[in-house]
């Protein structure tokens, strides 16, 4: 007990410093030091002379530009404020190499008014992709009629979608730019290695000044914004916006694109990269922060969930007081969960842990079974006790609870699985069939549930239940239902998480009605009164 008493405390330990330490990290993000006013390495803003500005917005199939060649301008904004927030939406002409799977550029420059960008010395200007690479989503159809619902469909659309496992060009549709406004003054012996790579300083006679900070806006591109391009599209929209953004929340989002960036590089496909993005652009800033002490405090109850119940299950010696059967459902509804997310592309925050789950129970399965043959199979000898008239009980509430539930169960699952075939579109038959069986593990799932609640009336006990596993449970999910409104899943997916709150509160409410009874086994397989009483002392 001390040994894993202690491995939970260094966890917790090791949990509270990388807290800490994040929140010093992010505090070093937000907040930089300005310049003294007595040292001569100050760099002072360009804006805060007031210049009269213009800002360009051109596309281009090249990488770099020198010249006003090979250039179309889509954007030109005449007294340009950096004040004011604008939103526009223009028509960008469509180069046949970018129909073709082609990159296209924009070059966004802010210059002085009445001078060409490359004709002027103090421009800053910026370069981004206006296309992407993604698979296109799998039409969906009537599996019955074949019908997919839309009345007229494009020829090349239609080819294009026969080789799914190709990505395929996408347009992003919106551009988002942010000028950095603040009258700050940087210390140039300590300047911020973020904010540095998009600084461009000159010399205005003995003091060094910086341009504007130009910066894009990358989080803004969703995949709800993509559209997919083919070989006849001449002409497609783009809406520019602008705002002003202050130094503190550029160095938190340039910090952040880098993180996304990263999870790219490391096999996040774009979808999955657009679901940490709506958490960054979807949600304010001091939401943001809730959410990732939620997200931590979540990660570690889902560490100490999945190590006590592991525990738990590793040193249980029988079945008695748990129900077999919501041990094979949790497992059967856990694996079709985490294969319907998996069909439905979620987010890889949302699919890991699912699969993970899915891993230890179909693990916990394996533990029971092996359970119930030891003791079909023990002499009577071993089977004779109370133990034995205790697992039997278990069994028998255990058959009659799932005997009631038949009844309900199998018609409204086998009605929802034929209503859908007929009325609701899917990729693949596959796709139904996994659909049908997460709809009913979803409607009905709270529902094999009550077996176990049955057997804990029957027997007027939960001491057999693993109750540290269960409270760590519990919290998550509470804290699930802030990941429902927060991160992209099925909705079907999403009211599972509040399901699952009244299963719990079902369990809390049976903890507070039956007495703990002492001599059952707890959670590690120990009994607070199976230590063999003394022998009286003998004269």
């Amino acid at each position: 007990m001390l040994n894993r008493s202690s491995f939970t405390t260094l966890v917790v330990g090791v949990f509270i410093v990388y807290v800490v330490h994040t929140c010093w990290v992010m505090y070093g993000i937000v907040y930089t030091k300005p310049c003294e006013s007595h040292s001569d390495n100050c760099i002072k803003p360009y804006l805060s002379k007031r210049p009269k500005l213009q800002l360009s917005v051109y596309t281009t199939t090249r990488t770099s530009i020198s010249a006003e060649n090979n250039v179309d301008l889509v954007l030109n904004v005449d007294n340009f404020d950096v004040e004011s927030r604008f939103e526009r939406t223009v028509n960008v002409t469509v180069p046949k190499k970018t129909r073709n799977n082609g990159t296209l550029y924009a070059y966004i420059f802010l210059h002085h008014a009445g001078v060409l960008p490359w004709h002027d010395g103090k421009q800053v200007h910026i370069v981004s992709p206006l296309t992407t690479y993604m698979v296109p989503k799998p039409e969906e159809v009537n599996l019955i009629t074949g019908g997919s619902g839309t009345q007229q469909i494009d020829t090349e659309k239609k080819e294009s979608h026969t080789a799914l496992d190709e990505p395929v060009s996408h347009w992003r549709s919106r551009l988002t730019l942010n000028v950095m406004v603040e009258d700050f003054i940087f210390d140039g012996s300590s300047l911020p290695a973020d904010v540095h790579r998009y600084m461009k300083m000159i010399q205005l006679g003995k003091s060094v000044h910086y341009l504007p900070i130009l910066f894009i806006d990358q989080l803004s591109n969703r995949v709800k914004d993509l559209m997919m391009i083919n070989r006849s599209t001449t002409e497609l929209p783009l809406t520019v916006s602008y705002d002003k953004i202050s130094l503190g929340k550029l160095r938190f989002w340039i910090h952040m694109q880098d993180a996304v960036y990263s999870l790219q590089q490391f096999g996040f496909s774009e979808k999955d990269a657009d679901e940490v993005k709506g958490i960054f652009v979807d949600t304010n800033l001091y939401f943001l922060a809730l959410t990732f002490f939620v997200a931590a405090f979540h990660l570690l109850f889902d560490f100490l969930a999945f190590k006590n119940d592991i525990s738990f299950w590793k040193k249980k010696k029988n079945m008695v007081g748990m129900s077999t059967k919501a041990v094979l459902w949790r497992c059967f509804s856990t694996v079709v969960i985490f294969l319907f997310l998996l069909d439905e592309q979620t987010s890889l925050l949302v699919l890991i842990p699912a699969g993970i789950g899915a891993v230890i129970e179909v693990w916990k399965v394996k533990k029971a079974l092996k359970i119930s043959f030891q003791w079909r199979g023990a002499t009577p000898a071993i089977k004779f006790g109370s133990c034995s008239e205790s697992e039997k009980k278990t069994e028998e509430y255990d058959t009659q609870a799932m005997k009631y539930l038949s009844y309900l169960l199998y018609p409204l699952c086998v009605g929802g699985a034929v209503y859908s075939l007929l009325n609701v579109r899917y990729k693949s038959w596959y796709s139904w069939l996994i659909n049908s069986f997460v709809n009913g593990v979803y409607a009905f799932g709270f529902l094999f549930m009550l077996p176990q609640l049955f057997v804990n009336y029957k027997m007027k006990s939960v001491a057999h239940l693993p109750w540290k596993a269960f409270t760590y449970k519990a919290f998550n999910t509470f804290i699930d239902d802030i990941f429902a409104f927060i991160i992209t899943m099925p909705t079907s997916h999403r009211l599972a998480c509040f399901r699952d709150d009244v299963v719990f509160l079902i369990y809390l409410y049976q903890r507070w009605l039956y007495p703990v009874d002492k001599t059952r086994v707890n959670e590690y397989g120990e009994s607070y009164e199976e230590k063999p009483k003394r022998k009286p002392h003998m004269n």
